[in-house]
């Protein structure tokens, strides 16, 4: 079994395997003309449930064929543009070159004696960053796996940062529009169940700051502690953006930690002429960025920015095994001395392949398109009887629902949308998100490709009617 480890004597095999490998993923990706073949649960699992793990093949093509079988075929391909769901982007090939170097030589993020050049390049990858954001000079950071990840940890250190042993007394303020993780984060950090103060957003979905303020204030006439503050850069469902200036300017009034989730919206970082939207995160104490949704990285690749970079000894516990207090004192930069995680993967390297073939600008060029192609995509909602849109857009995202020209009751209209959704996934060509406005069902366009034209959004338009004329003919029919 010694053939099959990675080393000196193995590098041809290597070579073979692993070009063998992306020929056939090149060959689906040359030949996949819809981003799904439809394949249900009930037909996959049973391929996958027959496969005897304990009877190896022992024979790559063998097993390539297989994975043909049970991955290849049915996976959900993000590059082919009608693909419209969630936040998953196609990936720039520098990236996964990036993926492929990472992957065989496999250096492991925690300590220098583990990875030397490669923390060094993250280190250099953070600074970069927070330039782009405008933190400031003490500005540090760390990669993650994710957004949540991200956000778990701002939250942890603005809660040490907050200076009191009463949790109880803990608020964090965010938007109705903002992610779960924040909830999910304050109770994996030990607040109550009424730590999280929700805050209505305006027509736009961004948050309301008169409302926000008047809550910052009870909050301190009732003898509570304001932790922190979650800005949203780029919610999940509308793309919207918090009024980040005057979010600020309340953060500074109360002395509050002021924490900016642009998991989405960080590509602006990039953006040649759309930047200014994000104007006031230069004043967050922490900043969520993901560069697995708006950088075309593949997963994951997602970091966590902090003004004060003093403020990650909050994260930080020594091992003598591993990064004993000594190393501090000699200046040898272990990386999980900021990090939530020990062992972590390079994934730095795939974002430093790619500034370094294709530029920040080339980024910008690619995400702004996705920008300009949501405007078009809006504009053909509003112009559409047949359809309802909430909001126009700030990033990429378009959130509506088909709405019929014949007088139908709302719960009949929302069954009518969950079911073109779930057809249009059931046929394989689309695939769209939805979500709740209001307590009605919508559907969700997240605009990440492209190569994406406003052609193919009027056709999956087209598909989504359908479907839900279908639908609605057919409960007639059962109706009479």
């Amino acid at each position: 079994m010694r053939s099959h480890l990675l080393n000196d004597t193995t590098a041809e095999r290597y070579r073979r395997s692993v070009t063998e490998g992306i020929e056939r993923v090149a060959a689906k990706l040359a030949t996949t003309d819809r981003p799904f073949t439809g394949v249900s649960v009930d037909a996959l699992a049973p391929r996958i449930d027959r496969i005897d793990l304990d009877r190896p093949l022992h024979d790559t093509s063998a097993v390539l064929d297989e994975l043909e079988e049970v991955y290849l075929r049915d996976a959900v391909y993000f590059h082919h543009p009608r693909y419209l769901a969630h936040l998953n982007c196609p990936v720039v090939i520098p990236a996964v070159l990036g993926e492929a170097v990472l992957s065989a030589v496999n250096s492991s993020l925690d300590t220098w004696d583990q990875s030397a050049g490669g923390t060094l390049i993250e280190r250099r990858l953070i600074d970069w960053t927070n330039g782009r954001i405008g933190l400031g000079p003490a500005a540090d950071g760390v990669f993650t796996s994710g957004g949540s990840q991200s956000n778990l940890q701002a939250l942890l250190l603005a809660r040490e940062e907050a200076k009191t042993d009463d949790l109880a007394r803990l608020r964090v303020f965010a938007s109705e529009a903002g992610h779960f993780s924040v909830k999910k984060s304050a109770k994996l950090l030990g607040l109550g169940a009424d730590s999280v103060v929700t805050i209505p957003v305006d027509h736009d979905k961004r948050l309301q700051t008169l409302v926000l303020a008047r809550e910052l204030e009870r909050c301190r006439a009732e003898g509570l502690v304001p932790m922190a503050v979650v800005a949203t850069a780029g919610t999940t469902d509308f793309g919207s953006i918090d009024p980040l200036p005057e979010i600020a300017e309340l953060c500074a009034r109360y002395g509050t930690w002021m924490h900016v989730d642009a998991a989405y919206g960080c590509g602006l970082l990039t953006s040649l002429k759309n930047r200014d939207r994000i104007n006031g995160i230069e004043r967050a104490d922490s900043v969520t960025v993901d560069y697995h949704k708006s950088f075309f990285q593949p997963v994951s690749s997602s970091a966590v920015l902090v003004r004060d970079g003093a403020t990650l000894r909050h994260a930080t516990y020594h091992a003598e095994y591993l990064n004993p207090r000594r190393m501090v004192e000699e200046r040898i930069p272990n990386q999980v001395d900021k990090s939530l995680q020990t062992t972590r993967r390079f994934d730095a390297l795939k974002l430093w392949m790619t500034l370094r073939v294709m530029g920040a600008d080339g980024i910008g060029e690619l995400f702004d398109e996705v920008c300009d192609l949501a405007e078009e995509g809006w504009r053909l909602l509003a112009a559409d009887p047949r359809f309802d849109v909430v909001v126009e857009p700030s990033l990429s995202t378009l959130v509506f629902r088909f709405v019929p020209a014949a007088v139908t009751g709302p719960a009949e209209i929302d069954r009518a949308n969950l079911y073109a959704r779930k057809a249009l996934f059931a046929s394989g060509d689309a695939v769209v998100a939805g979500t709740k406005v209001g307590g009605r069902h919508y559907l969700k366009f997240t605009l990440l490709n492209p190569e994406t034209t406003a052609d193919d959004i009027a056709a999956v338009l087209d598909l989504i009617a359908g479907h839900a004329e279908q639908y609605l003919g057919d409960s007639l029919d059962r109706a009479s």
